[in-house]
C-alpha cells in the first residue's frame, strides 16, 4: 500500500478537519454556515476529507448557479489559509480544474499528514467499508477511467439527471436503516493501513458517527461529523470541526447553534 504524504505549512498554528457537508442548493443554511466558517476560522489550514458536495457531476458545472457560489467561497478562503480537498463517495468527480482554479490542494485517499511532529492518516473512509459489497463494486466502477470518461462526455443536464438517480438509489438503500446499522470501517483493514503508514491516529468521515475510538493499544481513530443545519435529518442542527493545535491536541468544536 502506498501512502501519499502532505506536509503542513511551516507557519501553521492550528489545522481544521471537516467532511460530509453534502452541500447543495436545497440546504442553504448549511452552505451559509460553511461559508462563514471558512471566512472566520483562525486555523492556518483546513482539510476537507470528502463529500463537501452532495453531488458533483464535472468541473464544467462550476461556472454557474450553486456550484459557482461554492467555487467562489473556496477561492476566497484559499487566499487566507491553506485549503486541501480529498474526494468522497458523493464528489469523486471533482477534478484538477476546479481545485487549480480555486487554489485548493488535492489530497489522495489515503494521505499521511505531517504536522507538529506527528503523522496522522487521513481518509474519507468509504474505501475501508469492506462489508458493503454492493457499494464497493459501485466504487470500483465509478472510480475507473473508462466510466468517468464516458460519463463526463455526456451533456451537463444528462449528467445532473443521472446523478440524481444515483443519489436517490443511495438514499433508498439507507432509508429505514438505523444509523448504527450502517456499515462501518473494517477494523483489521483499518489497523493494517495505520501500521503500514506508521500513524497512530486516523482521521476520517463518511460514517456520520462522530467519535473517538481506540482501535487497539496505541491506535486511535477520530471520526468526523457530518453537517446539517437545515433540519433534513433528525431536526437537530449539526456542524462540527476537529482542530489540531501546535501542542498536538485534537479538539472537537461544535459550530451549529
Amino acid at each position: 500500500m502506498r501512502f501519499a504524504e502532505f506536509e503542513a505549512p511551516a507557519h501553521a498554528t492550528a489545522i481544521d478537519f471537516i467532511s460530509d457537508l453534502h452541500l447543495s442548493g436545497e440546504a442553504p443554511r448549511t452552505f451559509e454556515r460553511w461559508a462563514g466558517y471558512l471566512r472566520d476560522t483562525p486555523a492556518s489550514a483546513v482539510f476537507i476529507l470528502g463529500d463537501l458536495f452532495e453531488v458533483w457531476v464535472g468541473d464544467d458545472a462550476r461556472h454557474a448557479g450553486f456550484e459557482a457560489r461554492c467555487a467562489a467561497v473556496l477561492t476566497e478562503a484559499a487566499t487566507q489559509r491553506t485549503l486541501a480537498f480529498m474526494r468522497g463517495n458523493r464528489d469523486f468527480l471533482v477534478g484538477a480544474e476546479l481545485l487549480r482554479d480555486c487554489g485548493v490542494h488535492e489530497l489522495e485517499d489515503p494521505t499521511v499528514l505531517l504536522a507538529f511532529g506527528q503523522r496522522l492518516l487521513l481518509s474519507h473512509g468509504d474505501a475501508l467499508c469492506l462489508a458493503d459489497h454492493e457499494y464497493q463494486a459501485f466504487r470500483t466502477l465509478v472510480r475507473g477511467a473508462a466510466w468517468q470518461r464516458d460519463f463526463l462526455a455526456r451533456p451537463l443536464e444528462e449528467r445532473q439527471r443521472l446523478a440524481r438517480q444515483m443519489r436517490d438509489h443511495s438514499e433508498q438503500r439507507k432509508r429505514g436503516m438505523a444509523l448504527e446499522d450502517w456499515v462501518d470501517l473494517d477494523k483489521p483493514a483499518t489497523l493494517r493501513w495505520m501500521r503500514e503508514a506508521r500513524t497512530p491516529t486516523l482521521i476520517h468521515g463518511h460514517t456520520h458517527r462522530p467519535a473517538r475510538e481506540e482501535l487497539a493499544p496505541g491506535f486511535v481513530r477520530e471520526v468526523l461529523s457530518d453537517w446539517d443545519c437545515d433540519g433534513d435529518g433528525d431536526g437537530v442542527p449539526r456542524a462540527e470541526v476537529l482542530r489540531l493545535t501546535a501542542d498536538g491536541r485534537l479538539t472537537r468544536l461544535p459550530l451549529a447553534a
